[in-house]
């Protein structure tokens, strides 16, 4: 048998329901704040990733599935804002108007340590807003993420902020936290040595152990602020006051990789234990233009679906059971037949969703695999109800039957006939 790569992951039928309905809730939030739908390649440049994300983070220099072809590296996508940002700039789409609101729902892949949580293979919502510099942009945005957890009903989880601040503000905290660091350089693992001198800030989200425990008391960059970027983050503070989002300000939220800058934020739960982020975001002012498009500021976040339904789970959230289709017609004998596929098409171009066997089964056999299946109504046709023009509707889950004229199934379908 050929079975699945390690940390890849089958969505089955008894599953895909549920993510049908998170991914809804999604979509209708993000239209909601007048964001649009972008979808971009699985396999994009590495180099898109390279100079997107950073290349002293742990994503670039570990975990990305990379691969050449016809003497070009590419890679599978691990995150996707430098993808819609390649979209952005490639297609011109800064020429349509600003602010550009995009949002997707994408899978991503990362060769990390299989954890609860983290599979190699896994899935984004993310939103993305180009051409505002204000943090009117970045309160709508952590608004919008925070509007999907409560509307799925998690209200226990935690809005962390921090101000990462701008390269103009970046040196002097650069210079302090090397000299903290400089003393245990040798302590610290061969990758956070390699990013002692390119991207200290780096170093502060090494996930070793070791390196956790040298960077405690590290100065943070809260206190290296210049006043443009102090005033935006108190500014940060009193929209998200305004918006109603609880939040704490964490100095130690510092995200894991390179293109953020000033807002940082995750939103965390207890029920996923160490792996305990389930939506991460941040203002990327430089990226666009560093990726070779106009000077042009950004802000997003991504959320992971899998972490979002393991709370969900915990949470004991309650999807409605899943339904194949509202209908099974049964057809008992070749002219009966006939009348159920013609039943079945004029209801499925009402909108109803409709089943026929096609497996040529007893009707005891039928019963039971709408039940299986959770259809609610079965339609039995056979040569007494042709004769009489007809069908016999049973209502599965009251184990009643009653004979409907053919004409009015539909209305009879959702008209409760059985209360």
């Amino acid at each position: 048998m050929i079975s699945i790569p390690k940390g890849m992951k089958d969505l089955l039928p008894s599953e895909s329901h549920k993510w049908q309905y998170v991914e809804d809730v999604f979509r209708t939030l993000a239209e909601t704040y007048g964001y649009k739908e972008i979808r971009t390649p699985m396999v994009e440049s590495t180099e898109l990733f390279a100079r997107g994300i950073g290349d002293t983070t742990d994503v670039v220099q570990k975990e990305m599935y990379s691969f050449e072809k016809a003497d070009r590296s590419l890679t599978l996508k691990p995150e996707g804002t430098a993808g819609v940002v390649r979209a952005f700039i490639e297609n011109k789409l800064y020429a349509e108007g600003l602010p550009a609101k995009y949002y997707y729902i994408t899978p991503c892949y990362r060769y990390e340590k299989m954890q609860k949580g983290r599979s190699r293979e896994f899935h984004q919502f993310g939103i993305e807003c180009f051409g505002a510099s204000g943090m009117m942009a970045d309160a709508e945005v952590i608004r919008i993420a925070y509007d999907v957890l409560t509307t799925l009903g998690i209200d226990d989880v935690k809005l962390k902020i921090n101000s990462i601040g701008c390269p103009n503000c970046r040196a002097e905290y650069r210079k302090a936290l090397q000299d903290f660091l400089r003393p245990n350089l040798d302590k610290l693992c061969d990758t956070c040595k390699s990013r002692f001198d390119r991207n200290p800030m780096r170093i502060l989200d090494c996930k070793s152990p070791e390196c956790q425990a040298l960077v405690k008391g590290a100065p943070v960059m809260l206190d290296y602020l210049d006043e443009d970027c102090r005033n935006a983050f108190e500014e940060l503070k009193s929209l998200l006051d305004a918006y109603g989002v609880p939040y704490e300000v964490d100095p130690g939220i510092v995200r894991g990789l390179d293109y953020y800058t000033k807002t940082a934020f995750e939103f965390v739960s207890d029920k996923l234990g160490s792996q305990s982020t389930v939506c991460g975001g941040g203002r990327y002012d430089k990226l666009i233009e560093q990726l070779g498009g106009p000077d042009t500021p950004g802000v997003g976040f991504g959320m992971g679906i899998e972490r979002l339904m393991l709370i969900l789970e915990a949470s004991g959230f309650k999807f409605d059971p899943d339904k194949t289709s509202d209908l099974l017609i049964c057809g008992l004998g070749e002219k009966a037949k006939i009348k159920a596929i013609e039943l079945a098409e004029d209801l499925r171009g009402s909108g109803v969703s409709v089943m026929i066997d096609v497996m040529d089964r007893g009707l005891k056999a039928q019963f039971k695999y709408a039940d299986r299946l959770n259809v609610p109504y079965v339609a039995v046709i056979g040569d007494d109800e042709l004769a009489k023009g007809v069908v016999s509707l049973r209502d599965m889950k009251r184990s009643e039957q009653k004979e409907v004229p053919m004409d009015n199934l539909f209305l009879a379908l959702f008209a409760g006939i059985f209360d």
